[in-house]
């Protein structure tokens, strides 16, 4: 233990615990933000990792693992940047495609992984060769381009979010991302500190405990992140999306702001008045209830919800199923007799229902 090694353990042990504590919350609540969260720890725990053993006189990394691909500064910006869309939509989804943003990752630590795998011998010989040289370069002049970037991007959604925040929540605060946004200023600064200091060191050929300092930056961002992304709330109701890149006129963005608020209306109503466990409810009879006009109540639910009437109704009828079918005096009940009376009027439309909206039929859904 020392002045230079104490901070950064602390740190490291702290973002890989802060890592487990996010992922087993993802796991439990299902919930997407969480775990990529856990990534951003693991990842920055990672980033940690070469000083905080080397200050601490741990040699595993240079001797046994010498020549390992330990880098992982190009898989931070997408962890941070899909963290913040997930954290900003409870419905946003990882698609196959979002892995293209990992393939800078992949394009250096495959062919290191291809050399390591072949001997200490053959990692040494690669090591003094042109080519390494200038992957070196490569992968400096990548790892800024993929910050400044994924910066960016993260700083424009953020300012997107703010002004879409204020036309639906009339408690802002309860949802807002200051801390992230002070979280993007806090790691572009350290981003800063170590070129400046990797230029410096260039110059002047520092010492190696010269390192520790933006080594040390970065130890308290990430006790900043661990303890600003405990305490998150996500609204069940928070769904922002991106605008279209073409703008829109003002009577679209009017009559979109406009089916936003309905539907809001509309789903508080369901969930309170619980309308849907009316078996031949109709969407003209949904609509008197609401004190809607038929045609406003279903081009409301066809722009936000991109259902027709019958599934939007069928799905809460689900959500109910999911809801009531473990609890323990239902136990004595038969599935179809629990859909019927969450509003289903046929075992067909029930599993129909039941395997649109989870994707699992009942038995597979709850084994």
């Amino acid at each position: 233990m020392s002045w230079y090694s104490t901070p950064l353990q602390f740190a490291y042990i702290f973002s890989l615990l802060f890592a487990l504590i996010f992922a087993f919350r993802g796991w439990q609540e299902e919930r997407l933000n969480k775990k990529l969260l856990a990534f951003l720890m693991l990842i920055m725990a990672l980033e940690l990792q070469d000083y905080t053993f080397g200050f601490s006189g741990i040699n595993i990394l240079w001797n046994e693992y010498n020549g390992f691909p330990r880098g992982v500064n190009l898989l931070f910006g997408p962890a941070m940047y899909f963290y913040l869309k997930a954290q900003l939509n409870r419905n946003f989804k990882l698609k196959p495609s979002h892995a293209l943003h990992l393939a800078p990752w992949a394009f250096f630590f495959l062919p290191q992984l291809l050399v390591f795998l072949m001997g200490p011998e053959q990692v040494e010989k690669t090591a003094n060769t042109e080519l390494h040289q200038w992957m070196t370069q490569l992968a400096y002049w990548m790892r800024l381009f993929s910050y400044a970037w994924y910066f960016y991007q993260s700083w424009r959604l953020l300012k997107t979010f703010r002004l879409w925040l204020k036309n639906r929540f009339s408690q802002v605060e309860t949802v807002s991302m200051a801390w992230f946004q002070n979280f993007i200023f806090i790691m572009v600064s350290w981003v800063v500190f170590r070129e400046l200091m990797n230029i410096i060191d260039s110059m002047a050929d520092l010492p190696f405990k010269q390192d520790w300092w933006w080594n040390l930056a970065l130890a308290f961002a990430a006790v900043y992140v661990g303890i600003s992304g405990l305490n998150q709330r996500q609204p069940a109701d928070l769904v922002f999306e991106e605008p279209s890149k073409q703008s829109p006129d003002e009577s679209t963005i009017t009559v979109q702001d406009e089916n936003q608020s309905l539907m809001q209306m509309v789903d508080q109503k369901m969930e309170k008045e619980r309308f849907f466990l009316q078996p031949e409810l109709t969407l003209r009879e949904l609509a008197a209830q609401l004190k809607l006009s038929a045609s406003d109540l279903s081009g409301a639910i066809n722009a936000t919800k991109k259902v027709n009437y019958n599934d939007y109704v069928n799905a809460w009828r689900v959500m109910e199923f999911i809801r009531v079918y473990p609890l323990p005096e239902n136990k004595a009940y038969t599935i179809l007799s629990i859909a019927y009376d969450c509003g289903f009027n046929s075992k067909a439309t029930f599993n129909r229902a039941f395997k649109k909206e989870t994707g699992k039929s009942p038995k597979e859904y709850f084994a």
